[in-house]
Parts: structure tokens; C-alpha cells; sequence
């Protein structure tokens, strides 16, 4: 989503977009539509091997000077190519699993980076992680903000209804267990919470076992995926977004949240207070009961619920794609 977006708003005359689904844009060039994460390890393994070897004749063929990467991957082997790339975060590093994609950010990753001319990074706090973790000179860190889609996310003025929403995969860094246990300190048998997003093989059995045991198994609704229609009335009709992350490099359903002028508990991690500001409930993601606490406050204090519809939709109009774009597009003329 990422991508589409800085590419919808990067001007053509001055960008080439490799484009995987022919969509047949202005100054677009036709790559395989089977690089991508949809197509599972082989398609990233496709597309690691293709940004090896084919990518570079085709930034030859264009005659382009740069390679802008919405992703920390480039060529790495080849001389001559000059690349920036956007780092989105190092969760894998932060919190490690065994695997393909830890090996993959403990080697690829930090080679891609050191090489860039200029790493974009999608907030402070990643900012900051990539120079603690990595060591990537400051110079070289350059922070933009990400956006959204105003016609998609928008104040629909429905009632609040007695649900509460989580929206996020269902990855360690999402803090699930410790928003099922703040519902369940919550104690109310009339609202519902609903967890929206993409499961985890390993952890979400290991989610729905602990609503069994809290008891709250049957006020809980988890649903995988939803349309955008359904995404923006959820948005538009809970109590509030229930995000007490860990750690996010952004953290883009709070922004989302607040552009429909619902109100946000956020944890104070990473880079939601960058995302929030004073536009939500900051809380420590460590603590179920801090986050209860932030709940039960939504439920009985108006001002909140008020302040939500005021002051959310202002702050997430600061994220705005065109004004990346334009950051982006300086940065492009500053190098060259």
C-alpha cells in the first residue's frame, strides 16, 4: 500500500515506476507481477534474485540515476548502481524469530543500507533504531512521513457502537495478549472486541487458548481481512483503536483511526507518540491494566470521545502522500 501511494503521488515526468500488475501508467516499465510477498517465500526469494540480476540492466536500459526503493532491498553486487531505499523498521531484529527473514535482516538488509547514498526512514524512532542497531551515519538517514488516502479514511459522524477494534497482523510486536487481557480487566459483558487482521500459524491459536482462558472467548470477533467499505465504517463506529504495540515503526492504523476521528490507545513505543501526539491515549503497552484503565476512560468521559472528532482528523491531515512526494522528489534533485 505503501508503494502504490508514493508512486500515485511521484511525478512521472521526473520518476520511471516499475510497475508488477501492467497497469499501463504514464512512464511506467512492466516487471513480473510474481515478485511479491503474495506469491510467499518464493516470491520474495523471486524478487531478491531478480533486484540482483535483472534490476540493474533495467536501471541501465532507462538511463535512470537513481533507485528509489519503497523497500530496504537493492542491487548490492553490482558497481555503479546508486540507490535509496526506505526502511520501514527492524522489528525482526528487535523482536527475533528463527528463520528466513531474521537471516535476511541480519545480512541483506544492513549490506542494502550501508550502500545507499540515502536511507528513508519512516519516522524518528526508526531513525533512530537504524543508527543504534545498524550504525548507519546520520547523514544519511533522511525521515519522511507516510499518508493515507482522505477519500478512503473520513468522518462518516455514525454513532459509537459497543465494540472495541484492533487492526494489525497478528505479530509479536502487536502486543495482543495484553489488549485480550486489558478487555478482560475491562469486565464489561456488553461490548465486544474485534480483532481484525491477518492470523499468525503460530500465535494465533496461542491468542484464542488465552480468550478462553480469560473468559472473554465469546465477546471476541476475529476476522482476517476486510473490504475498505467495512474498514471504514469499523473505524468510523468503535469505541476506539486498540493499539498498544511494543514497538511500531509507524504505526498506520492509528493514523488511519485518527482520520476518521476515533479515538486512539496507543502504546507509548516506538513511533505512535510521533503518530498520535496529543490526539490520543498514550499508554504502557507493558501494563493490561494501564490499558483497561485507557479504555474505561474512552467509555465514560465524553471529552475524549469529543476531543477524538475535533482534533484526530487535523493531525492525521499532517500525513500527507503529496507532501512526501515532494520531500522525496527534492532529496532526488539534491543528489543529482
Amino acid at each position: 500500500m505503501v508503494t502504490r501511494a508514493l508512486a500515485k503521488s511521484l511525478d512521472r515526468d521526473r520518476v520511471t515506476v516499475l510497475d508488477p500488475i501492467a497497469t499501463g501508467a504514464r512512464n511506467t516499465l512492466a516487471i513480473p507481477g510474481n515478485l511479491s510477498a503474495d506469491h510467499g517465500r518464493r516470491g520474495h526469494l523471486r524478487r531478491l534474485l531478480w533486484t540482483q540480476n535483472q534490476l540493474p540492466g533495467l536501471l541501465k536500459q532507462t538511463g535512470a540515476s537513481f533507485l528509489l526503493s519503497p523497500l530496504p532491498e537493492a542491487p548490492i553486487l553490482r558497481k555503479g548502481v546508486r540507490s535509496i531505499v526506505l526502511a520501514h523498521d527492524l522489528i525482526p531484529l528487535r523482536f527475533p524469530r528463527p528463520g528466513p527473514l531474521l537471516a535476511y535482516h541480519l545480512t541483506y538488509v544492513p549490506l542494502v543500507l550501508h550502500q545507499a547514498e540515502r536511507v528513508l526512514c519512516n519516522s524518528e524512532a526508526t531513525a533512530r533504531e537504524i543508527h543504534h542497531w545498524l550504525r548507519i551515519p546520520h547523514r544519511k538517514l533522511v525521515v519522511i512521513r507516510l499518508g493515507f488516502d482522505p477519500g478512503q479514511l473520513r468522518p462518516l459522524h455514525q454513532p459509537r457502537q459497543p465494540f472495541f477494534l484492533v487492526l494489525g497482523r497478528h505479530d509479536h510486536n502487536k502486543n495482543l495478549p495484553g489488549a485480550l487481557r486489558a478487555f478482560a480487566h475491562l469486565n464489561r459483558p456488553d461490548l465486544t472486541l474485534k480483532l481484525v487482521g491477518s492470523p499468525h500459524r503460530l500465535l494465533t491459536p496461542k491468542l484464542k487458548r488465552l480468550a478462553i482462558a480469560l473468559g472473554i472467548a465469546h465477546r471476541c470477533q476475529w476476522t482476517s481481512w476486510v473490504r475498505d467499505e467495512e474498514r471504514l465504517l469499523l473505524l468510523n463506529t468503535a469505541q476506539a483503536l486498540v493499539m498498544p504495540s511494543l514497538w511500531e515503526g509507524f504505526g498506520l492504523p492509528a493514523l488511519e483511526a485518527m482520520a476518521c476521528g476515533a479515538p486512539v490507545i496507543a502504546g507509548k513505543a516506538g513511533a505512535l507518540p510521533e503518530v498520535v501526539g496529543s490526539a490520543g491515549l498514550l499508554v504502557d503497552p507493558a501494563n493490561p491494566f494501564h490499558i483497561a484503565e485507557a479504555m474505561a476512560n474512552v467509555l465514560s468521559d465524553v471529552r475524549i470521545q469529543r476531543q477524538a472528532r475535533q482534533d484526530g482528523p487535523g493531525r492525521a491531515a499532517r500525513f500527507n502522500w503529496d507532501t512526501t512526494a515532494r520531500q522525496v522528489e527534492a532529496l532526488l534533485e539534491e543528489l543529482a
